[in-house]
């Protein structure tokens, strides 16, 4: 039951980006597309998942003077192999999310699970705690990308929804289109928070 709520609690209740508005350049910049969201999101899942486990199972070794370096190491470890990969077998996807797969060492959402979680807690829940951040990542990645794909190029997945006669919102697919997208999400997330409180205190 504990492995699960580790898991669980990046889903929804502190989803990274959606609740604890972490990671937010890769968030606005790469969620042009569906497929862009799937690549980083699942990226950096598992550069979550490799550094928490690596870092738990040394947490009693490294000492807390250079605990940060260390960490930024290996997480530097492993966003190098998935950079790699990602070169070998998805050059295309490689070739569109650009310098922010290299950026993933420094994103705020890996080294705070580092610092907040995995040091601190065995490797099981360590890996429970990365596989829930980066699935929760994942999905806000997702749900902002399907919002400025479908109403800036009228598309899902590159399949076109609307036919011809539909007219994009060329501002979704645009920067400025990223901050409305979440903002309209971030929004309604509060509002429906806002409500459960009221129906809760009747």
């Amino acid at each position: 039951m504990s492995l699960y709520k580790e898991f669980s609690k990046g889903l929804v209740k502190d989803n990274p980006a959606f609740v604890q508005l972490l990671g937010m350049c890769p968030t606005l910049a790469v969620t042009t597309s569906v497929v862009n969201g799937i690549g980083m999101g699942l990226s950096s899942t598992a550069v979550l998942i490799g550094s928490n486990v690596v870092i738990s199972l040394l947490r009693k070794l490294i000492p807390s003077k250079v605990r940060i370096p260390a960490f930024i190491v290996i997480i530097a470890g492993f966003v190098t192999l998935i950079d790699m990969a990602l070169k070998a077998y998805f050059p295309d996807l490689s070739k569109a999310l650009g310098i922010f797969i290299p950026l993933i060492v420094v994103n705020c959402i890996i080294l705070a699970r580092a610092e907040a979680f995995a040091s601190k807690n065995s490797v099981a829940k360590s890996a429970a705690d990365g596989l829930g951040m980066g699935l929760g990542f994942t999905l806000a990645l997702i749900i902002l990308a399907s919002l400025r794909e479908i109403l800036g190029n009228g598309t899902f997945l590159g399949m076109s929804l609307f036919g011809e006669a539909f007219k994009p919102a060329i501002i979704m697919i645009l920067p400025p289109g990223a901050f409305l997208g979440l903002g309209v999400i971030l929004g309604t997330m509060n509002w429906f928070a806002q409500r459960k409180k009221r129906g809760e205190a009747k």
